[in-house]
């Protein structure tokens, strides 16, 4: 879990469906020794879990990722630059029991990452 370490959330707004906040990313964390120095980015693979924690807080359950049909990374995120990102995320249950989820991270006009994809 990157909740409370990694960044913490600031706003939230979460409705039926969809949920959308601002989060604020901890410059500091030891991932961005590596990733890289001097440099620092947030990886991909934090962005998604980004996502699945949102979702889970959502719908209150654990879920994985069945299924990515659309994942875009378009900017990368300095948290040093960049330190609040919003997150804004739309589910729908499916009959099978799995979610159908459309996410976006960006700040203002810049759009860091797109999703589309289902998690169960």
């Amino acid at each position: 879990m990157l909740k409370g370490n990694f960044y913490n959330i600031t706003t939230i707004a979460n409705e039926e469906g969809q949920v959308n906040l601002t989060l604020e990313l901890n410059a500091a964390h030891p991932i961005f020794g590596g990733h890289f120095p001097e440099q620092p980015v947030v990886p991909g693979v934090c962005m998604m879990q980004i996502i699945t924690e949102t979702l889970e807080d959502a719908v209150q359950q654990k879920v994985v990722l069945q299924k990515a049909g659309l994942m875009k990374f378009l900017n990368m995120i300095d948290p040093v630059q960049q330190p609040q990102v919003d997150v804004n995320l739309t589910y729908k249950a499916e009959e099978n029991g799995g979610w159908k989820v459309n996410a976006t991270l960006k700040k203002e006009a810049t759009t860091f990452m797109k999703f589309q994809g289902v998690f169960k």
